[in-house]
């Protein structure tokens, strides 16, 4: 090839420049990370050169393609907007999606309408793939993109048995570790205030909470565990009910940041001195943990990397067009701060 063309650039001129398969190609084009760099950066400097420019039009005709991303999330506006952790996971995506073509769209289902509205547009393929965020047990939406052979990625799971591919943390190691530091500072009324019942992980982080109670020889008792949530005013709720039960509980894990400001606030509201009469931690290790006072212990997890490992999972799932799931847990760290 001497760099000279009669019309515009084809896929396979690419591949003839940078020297790999056409296959490597149109996986860089389509932002799939199972290249190496190295034939990254030959495809790219061939593209450049040739200037070859993608017939977005052509290639979706071709591969029923849309070029966009679903990103759904189940819940109400007022909570999206509240918690820090969805406008963490959301930046994740986007970021991980910035150098693609691929355009994200961002669905909030909150009534069952809404619910009906969306399964038709996604019955239609008017995406590529969904990306799920706040995932609750009887959720239809991952079974009827199962039903669809649509590319998916979960943030979390249904349950131990998920068949969609997920991006998690490790919840339960997390609040076993939150819940172990409680006690090794000397607490021995350790109370939770948990997440919904109907989400995978709130069962998983009372399941650390109970694993490191047992492991502490400590006899466990449902009158230290409240529900709340997530939200600051469903911790908030879960405060005042454990300590109408227990008045003498000195340490609380919350199941994240938000309640445990909630709970944080009642303390106050009742004279109880944080750390010095109730220790508290948290989960997530959000901006509310570092803000708090006293800053809050907080159990971090890489929420912002969730985000990008769900949105470069489902790329490679479009452009892999793969029958195998991936199961991604990624590791969790105590933040030790002054409320402990």
């Amino acid at each position: 090839m001497n760099g000279r063309h009669s019309g515009r650039p084809t896929l396979e001129e690419v591949a003839v420049r940078a020297g790999v398969g056409r296959g490597t190609v149109s996986r860089v084009i389509n932002g799939s990370p199972r290249v190496s760099d190295r034939a990254k950066a030959a495809v790219e400097a061939a593209v450049a050169e040739l200037g070859y420019v993608p017939n977005r039009a052509a290639r979706a005709l071709a591969g029923n393609r849309t070029d966009a991303i679903a990103l759904v999330i189940p819940e109400p506006e007022t909570r999206l907007f509240a918690e820090p952790y969805f406008s963490d996971i959301i930046r994740g995506i986007g970021a991980e999606l910035a150098d693609t073509d691929m355009q994200l769209l961002l669905t909030l289902i909150r009534t069952p309408k809404e619910r009906s509205r969306f399964a038709q547009y996604l019955t239609a393929h008017r995406v590529d793939g969904v990306l799920l965020v706040s995932v609750h047990e009887d959720d239809p939406l991952p079974d009827l993109l199962e039903e669809l052979e649509m590319p998916a990625v979960l943030n979390g799971r249904r349950s131990d048995l998920e068949s969609v591919s997920y991006v998690d943390a490790d919840n339960v190691g997390g609040a076993r570790a939150a819940v172990a530091h409680l006690i090794a500072r000397g607490r021995r009324r350790v109370a939770t205030i948990t997440g919904p019942h109907d989400m995978y992980v709130a069962r998983s982080r009372l399941d650390g909470y109970h694993q490191a109670v047992a492991e502490a020889g400590i006899a466990p008792t449902e009158a230290l565990v409240a529900g709340g949530d997530f939200t600051e005013e469903g911790g908030r709720r879960a405060m005042r009910e454990l300590l109408a039960r227990t008045p003498d509980i000195d340490g609380v894990f919350a199941a994240s940041d938000l309640m445990a400001a909630g709970a944080r606030a009642v303390l106050r509201e009742l004279g109880r001195r944080v750390p010095d009469d109730v220790a508290l931690v948290g989960f997530e290790d959000s901006a509310i943990a570092r803000h708090m006072d006293p800053a809050l212990t907080s159990v971090r997890q890489p929420t912002e990397e969730m985000g990008r490992t769900m949105a470069r999972v489902l790329l490679e799932e479009i452009a892999e067009r793969a029958s195998v799931r991936r199961h991604v847990v990624l590791a969790t760290e105590l933040v030790q701060r002054d409320s402990v």
